[in-house]
This record gives structure tokens, C-alpha cells and sequence, in this order.
């Protein structure tokens, strides 16, 4: 029971010490503008909006653009799960698989993997 009061204490000392370092700390935030400063105008939400939110995802179109593009152009499909390949055997008979040799007897170790259960 102790260590459930000792957690408990230690977690409200610090709640309330972060929320005293934030109350603490923002009352400058509530200051006048000083005297010898411009007052500027009052910001618009439409304005900021287009700012804060207009403007990164215009960012994030021209950059995905600049990705995308460049593949569009040379007629490049772009599908779910990725484009699909051939298999490729670097190094391997050029007609696949069938070039390889096929087991001559039931001990020969040719034609792939020799597993035994």
C-alpha cells in the first residue's frame, strides 16, 4: 500500500509542478505590446489559416508532384502494393528454370533443394 501511496504522490507533485512551471512561466505572454512598438492589426483566422495550413499543403503537393512526375512522364504505372516485377535471377541460366539439369536417378542431388523428413 505504500508504494501505491508513494506513486501516487510522486505523480501528483509532478502534475502540479509542470502546471505551476506553465502558469508560471506565461504570464509575460499576457503583457502590453511596449509603448515604443508598432501595434500591428489584428490577424484574420481566414488569414491565418491560409498561412498555418495553405502553405505546408501546398508544399506537400509540390513536392509530391516533384516525386510523382518524373514516372508519370516515362508512362510508368503506379499501383497499389507496388509495380509488378518478373522474376530475376542474376547470374542464373538465361532461360529460367527449365535450363537446369533434372535428376538422372532417385540419389542424384540435382534439381533443387533435397529435404528429408
Amino acid at each position: 500500500m505504500t508504494t501505491k501511496l508513494a506513486h501516487l504522490a510522486r505523480r501528483t507533485s509532478v502534475v502540479l509542478v509542470a502546471g505551476g512551471l506553465v502558469l508560471g512561466l506565461s504570464g509575460p505572454a499576457g503583457a502590453d505590446v511596449p509603448e515604443f512598438w508598432s501595434d500591428p492589426d489584428a490577424v484574420s483566422p481566414v488569414h491565418a489559416l491560409l498561412v498555418l495550413a495553405g502553405i505546408p499543403l501546398l508544399l506537400f503537393a509540390l513536392i509530391t508532384l516533384a516525386v510523382v512526375l518524373p514516372g508519370v512522364i516515362k508512362g510508368e504505372r503506379f499501383t497499389p502494393g507496388g509495380q509488378a516485377t518478373e522474376d530475376q535471377w542474376f547470374g542464373g541460366p538465361s532461360k529460367g528454370t527449365a535450363a537446369l539439369p533434372a535428376p538422372d536417378t532417385e540419389e542424384s542431388k540435382a534439381g533443387g533443394a533435397s529435404g528429408r523428413w
